[in-house]
């Protein structure tokens, strides 16, 4: 009986000459970044790897050797059933992954303090360091439903969907979200932070090369999450100064009003840019209370913690702000949130409107600016 051929040598043999293609499509960002916080996490990336592969490389090698030199047909290698024990095999078998891990765990530990995103960067590249009266750019960040809002608050302008900053300039990003968790990512820049309702993170980061690059949410977050991407421009001094004038000769005011409507869901949102911002916009959103007649979230922990949280003043208030933030549950998507929900809330809100009265803070409704 003839056999008919095998197709799986040819099929292997095809797909053996398609990985270079689709290894072709892949880009490199990550490792070759046009920023230098970027950079070193590369870099580290780079070095776990290489200390992984002298484990990895000798154990692979070693299971094909054994496995061609001690083959049934091998007559000639030796047998010893009885061999049990090598004190020089167990040394290299346990000392060199030991060794491997320690140097993981310095570098990893050192990096991880060295990268934090809340530290301000320490140097512009690695042969540059950061001047002492050097000032960061600031950026307040609020990821909306789906899209970005970029606020300047030195310049006093705001943009959706484009961000732009000086080459070799630190740039500190504050960012929150006005619903639900998003995370904030440009390759190009820095690794990945996440933006969240009722409180704020940080990043820290610079460009070194002038250019055009993506950035995007790498947290789903919805219907539109596909398309919630933005452009980061960077370049001279003189590029960024001239951004910021086109932006302020728009003549468009991002109020709370303007705010609102630009923070209800849409999708595929063109870049738009606005020549002022109105005061406190970033806070308010960071805080709930946007639209007229909210109490910020902050008004109500200081009402929570009682009149002796307000004996100790401001500082010690904020600080206990942001803790209680810190720990406050991540908001249900409203398709899952029970029905008890609602009375809850609704108990809790006359009682938090009870306590605001006592403090002496505003009141739901109360035109005030808080």
């Amino acid at each position: 009986m003839i056999r008919p051929p095998s197709l799986l040598r040819p099929a292997l043999a095809g797909l053996a000459l398609l990985a270079p293609a689709l290894l072709g499509g892949c880009s490199t960002v990550v490792l070759s970044p046009a920023g230098d916080v970027a950079q070193q996490q590369g870099d580290l990336i780079v070095i776990a790897t290489l200390l992984m592969l002298i484990i990895i490389v000798p154990v692979m090698a070693l299971i094909a050797i054994f496995a061609w030199r001690y083959r049934q047909t091998n007559t000639d290698a030796p047998y010893n059933p009885e061999w049990h024990h090598s004190t020089a095999l167990e040394l290299v078998i346990w000392a060199v992954p030991l060794l491997i891990i320690i140097c993981l765990g310095a570098v990893t530990w050192t990096s991880t303090h060295l990268l934090d995103p809340y530290r301000p960067i320490g140097r512009i590249d690695a042969t540059r360091q950061v001047a002492l009266n050097a000032k960061p750019l600031r950026v307040q960040v609020i990821a909306l439903d789906w899209k970005w809002l970029f606020i300047y608050p030195d310049y006093g302008i705001a943009t959706v969907n484009q961000l732009a900053a000086p080459v070799n300039q630190p740039i500190e990003f504050d960012l929150t979200s006005s619903d639900v968790m998003n995370a904030f990512y440009v390759p190009d820049l820095a690794g990945m932070i996440y933006a969240m309702p009722s409180m704020t993170t940080k990043l820290n980061a610079v460009a070194n090369k002038p250019g055009n690059y993506p950035g995007f949410s790498s947290n789903f977050s919805g219907d539109g999450f596909s398309y919630m991407k933005f452009r980061f421009l960077a370049g001279s001094q003189t590029d960024f100064d001239a951004w910021v004038a086109k932006i302020r000769a728009s003549g468009t005011m991002l109020d709370r009003a303007t705010y609102l409507k630009v923070a209800k869901p849409s999708m595929n949102h063109a870049p738009t840019f606005y020549a002022g911002v109105a005061p406190g916009l970033f806070n308010a959103a960071a805080n709930n209370c946007v639209a007229p007649g909210q109490v910020c979230m902050d008004a109500m922990m200081r009402a929570d913690a009682g009149p002796h949280h307000a004996e100790h003043g401001e500082g010690h208030a904020k600080n206990n702000d942001a803790m209680k933030m810190s720990a406050m549950p991540m908001p249900m998507a409203k398709s899952d949130a029970p029905a008890a929900v609602s009375d809850a809330t609704a108990k809790n809100s006359a009682q938090s409107t009870a306590r605001l009265a006592g403090a002496g803070l505003p009141m739901p409704g109360d035109r005030r600016t808080f």
